[in-house]
């Protein structure tokens, strides 16, 4: 029997993931879709398929019949509104929440990376579209040679990061960088991210940069080909756009990285493309659409517990 689930927020990201479930979980139902604008695509996109709807937002929520059958909301509105939310659905024993804003209440959660770790928790937070794509990396690199230092740039076509998105720039770079160290495995973590106007559209593109201790370069290259297969496993858009570069940083020439001080040893350099699916979204918002694979595999996997 499918587990009945809520998204709140009827924006870009919250409906693709209503797509997702609705045509592609054989263990998620689709019960109610949560907005604040009445007049939202998301909304009425949810009415058409049969999806119950309402434009209270959590309150709303809370009121409907469907409220008492829903175990697990998935939280695709922003930082500080998760907040608000969490604290109301918390009230209710038994509700697990995906958050797929930065609010990071919950652990952070990368599928490839910690699902087995995954603990009968009530709210999970699945990072940021970035720390998604980029954090698997660090972690490859990580499984066979400690990273010292783990930095990723991602860069998001300018029409694919809605409102949602630039309210949330700052904590991006702040999750993110956090979830490459305790998720990672890094160091120190640092997070860039760049929204790019280019016309056409361009897809999502990450360039990640670690700096680990000196180990045979082909076993770097070897795990990260495996993690790449990992995350292609719920996000099958998820690519090596060019070959894994490598880089001998010599003990006599160190690089100065503030915090740890003077480090040497292997630069890997990884550069990844990530195309949509274009289930709700263009194929260029690849953000998007990696931070609703991910949750919808987190819920399917949070169904378990």
């Amino acid at each position: 029997m499918k587990k009945k689930v809520a998204i709140i927020g009827s924006g870009n990201i919250g409906t693709d993931l209503m797509i997702k479930v609705l045509r592609y979980s054989d263990i998620l139902e689709m019960s109610v879709m949560v907005g604040i604008d009445r007049n939202s695509d998301g909304l009425a996109r949810a009415n058409r398929m049969g999806v119950a709807v309402t434009h209270e937002g959590i309150d709303g929520l809370i009121k409907m019949l469907e409220w008492n059958d829903i175990e697990i909301v998935f939280d695709a509105t922003s930082a500080k509104a998760h907040l608000y939310n969490y604290n109301i659905i918390k009230q209710f024993p038994g509700k697990k929440v995906v958050d797929l804003t930065p609010a990071a209440i919950g652990p952070y959660l990368v599928p490839a990376v910690n699902m087995e770790s995954l603990e009968a928790l009530d709210n999970v937070n699945m990072v940021t579209c970035g720390g998604q794509a980029t954090i698997p990396m660090v972690a490859a690199v990580n499984q066979v040679a400690r990273v010292h230092y783990g930095e990723i740039v991602a860069s998001i076509s300018s029409r694919s990061a809605g409102p949602g998105t630039r309210a949330n720039i700052d904590e991006f770079t702040e999750t993110t960088s956090k979830a490459i160290e305790s998720i990672g495995g890094a160091k120190r973590g640092k997070a860039i991210i760049v929204l790019n106007p280019a016309e056409p559209p361009l897809v999502m593109r990450d360039t990640i940069f670690t700096l680990s201790e000196l180990v045979d370069s082909d076993k770097v290259r070897e795990s990260i080909n495996d993690m790449v297969k990992r995350v292609q496993t719920y996000v099958p858009g998820y690519e090596l756009h060019q070959d894994v570069q490598f880089e001998e940083i010599p003990e006599s020439n160190p690089v100065f990285i503030e915090g740890l001080g003077h480090v040497h040893g292997l630069k890997t350099s990884i550069f990844l493309k990530v195309v949509g699916a274009g289930h709700y979204l263009p194929e260029y918002a690849g953000n998007l659409d990696i931070m609703t694979s991910a949750a919808k595999a987190v819920g399917e996997r949070l169904t378990k517990m």
